[in-house]
């Protein structure tokens, strides 16, 4: 089976306020769980740690030092 490039994970350069897609894709993938995030529904990342995550408990989870 053949991928697009739209089926592959996206990688992203984290701000403060936003992000900037450096190579296309529908999706990322939370830095403590693993599961893949769709880029429509990222609210969470870190741009200290150019980390996404899929809540605000997998965040506060990676932040401070409990995941």
């Amino acid at each position: 089976m053949l991928m697009s490039s739209s089926d592959k994970g996206a990688r992203l350069l984290y701000g403060p306020n936003g992000f900037r897609v450096l190579q296309p894709g529908r999706h990322v993938f939370c830095a403590v769980t693993g599961e893949a995030i769709p880029l429509e529904e990222l609210r969470y990342w870190s741009a200290e740690h150019q980390e996404a995550y899929i809540s605000c408990e997998a965040a506060t989870q990676r932040l401070t030092g409990k995941a």
